[in-house]
Order: structure tokens, then sequence, then C-alpha cells
């Protein structure tokens, strides 16, 4: 493979909605395959996706893979550089499934369609401060899954935001490829 992600987004190279799609097909056809071997990644990022001159893609770096079981949720707290992190890792470390990697693609998905980080926090709190930003400050009942009373008190505790269109965000963009983001990114 000749390239990653990362430098594709951060080249001059245009991406057309095609290319967009063909790495996202191919991103998610690899997790599907991971998923159905009951294994998560817990690391996508760009430079973890490969590609070459065909625009082929692979999925790399498997060392914080593991596999999962719907009987076992306690996992490690580390995984996904933050920027890609789903907000339920950052608040409820040792509870999380595979949907843990669809957040990961999204946040891929929106800095391919945008060129830049969706989330580029600079801690957790900021992190967390940003996704509200863009996602809406969540409800009483999206809150229910935190097991931390400290972390639904600090959610509580940021002003209240409404949600971000993703046209808006992203006005050049396909809008079947803005649902599926909205899907991904929920």
């Amino acid at each position: 493979m000749e390239t990653d992600m990362h430098r594709v987004v951060y080249s001059r190279q245009e991406l057309s909605d095609e290319h967009i799609q063909y790495f996202i097909y191919q991103v998610l056809r690899g997790i599907l395959n991971m998923h159905s071997a009951l294994v998560i990644h817990r690391d996508l990022k760009p430079s973890n996706l490969l590609l070459n001159k065909n625009c082929d893609l692979k999925i790399c770096d498997l060392g914080l893979a593991r596999g999962f079981d719907c009987e076992d949720t306690m996992l490690t707290e580390y995984v996904v550089t933050r920027w890609y992190r789903a907000p339920e890792v950052i608040l409820n470390a040792s509870e999380y499934d595979h949907s843990v990697d669809i957040w990961s693609i999204g946040c891929i998905f929106a800095e391919l369609l945008g060129r830049a980080p969706l989330l580029p926090g600079d801690d957790y709190l900021d992190q967390i401060k940003r996704v509200v930003g863009i996602l809406g400050t969540p409800t009483s009942e999206e809150l229910a899954f935190i097991g931390n009373e400290l972390a639904v008190k600090f959610v509580k505790s940021l002003p209240k935001r409404n949600k971000q269109s993703w046209s808006t965000l992203f006005p050049k963009s396909n809008p079947v490829a803005l649902d599926l983001l909205s899907k991904m990114l929920c």
C-alpha cells in the first residue's frame, strides 16, 4: 500500500463523491468482517486505513483490537485516538460494544467530507464539549447509560446546545452521504 487515508485527506488531491463512497464502503465491509468474527478494532483513524493507487483500502494496526461477546462488557478504557473516540468510551469506559468502531468511521467520513477533523478535542472534557456542540445536548434518557455520576453532572453542566445540521457543516456534500453520517454519529 502506497499511502494512508490521513495523507489523502490532507493532500491537494481532489476527492469526488465516488472516492469517498468507495473508501467508506471498503471500511464498512472490512469492519463488518471483523465484527462478524466478534472483533472490535478500537483504533480506527485515517492513518490506520492504507490505500494504494487503485483506491483499494486495507484496515491496519490491530494492536488494540480484541474479541467481544455479549456477556462480557468490561473493556479497557484506552481505546481509539481521542478525536475518533465514541462518547460512551469517554464517559463510561468499561461498557461499550462494536458501535465504537462505527462512531470512529463516522468521524473519518466527516473528515473526508470536510478535509479536517470533525472533533479535534484537546482533552477528554473538550472532546465531550465538541460532541455536544455538534450533536446537541443529550436528553436524560440518552445519559442513562453513563455509570459515572461525575460524568453525568459534567455533561448536564454544559451550556444547552441544539443539534447542528449536517448540511450546514458540509454544504457541498451529497444528501445521501449526510444521511449515512447522521446515522453513524448519533
